[in-house]
């Protein structure tokens, strides 16, 4: 086990250890297992855990996974990959699936093994995306289980690219201490 510079906890598996971009930043409190790659400019906030013990996860560039979120995997069938430019909200539960680029999904929301969050698209808060479903490209998901809301407009869908670059400017200030005045 190694601790961070700063503060995230890192936990290899086996002779699986995580990979993380010398750019990445990781939280305090957070803690890193396995087999886990994170490229530069991912952020994991605050209280989360990323845990690759039985399969992997890739985080892309950009991606940020919020305070107090899960991402796990489902043993012998299915990794979790995460693409880049991608909001993972507060408390989110990520396990065993695929969010693909520039794609959100909102606090305390959970997608399951096997499930798809295609690029531009977006999980509302709380919402429970199920196995094996396929939020499509511009489609917004809500409720429990979730299904199709409506389609997101244009402004909508250049939101989740914009926050992503926000979160990733603000990770980078943490990573450094240079914070502006």
């Amino acid at each position: 086990m190694a601790e961070l510079s700063n503060g995230g906890t890192i936990i290899p598996f086996g002779s699986k250890r995580p990979v993380i971009d010398p750019k990445a930043w990781i939280a305090r409190g957070s803690v890193i297992i396995g087999d886990v790659e994170i490229a530069a400019g991912a952020s994991i906030w605050f209280n989360s855990v990323v845990r690759a013990d039985v399969q992997v996860i890739r985080i892309g560039e950009g991606t940020n996974i919020q305070d107090g979120s899960v991402i796990h995997v489902t043993r012998k069938t299915h990794g979790t990959f995460i693409g880049s430019d991608v909001m993972v909200g507060h408390k989110a539960l990520i396990h065993g699936c695929t969010l693909q680029d520039a794609c959100f999904v909102g606090m305390n929301a959970t997608v399951m093994d096997g499930a798809v969050v295609e690029t531009g698209a977006m999980v509302a808060a709380g919402a429970l995306v199920t196995p094996r479903k396929v939020v499509k490209a511009g489609e917004l998901w809500s409720g429990s289980p979730a299904r199709l809301m409506r389609k997101l407009d244009d402004s909508e869908i250049a939101y989740i690219t914009e926050s992503a670059q926000h979160y990733a400017k603000l990770a980078e200030m943490f990573r450094t201490g240079e914070v502006p005045e």
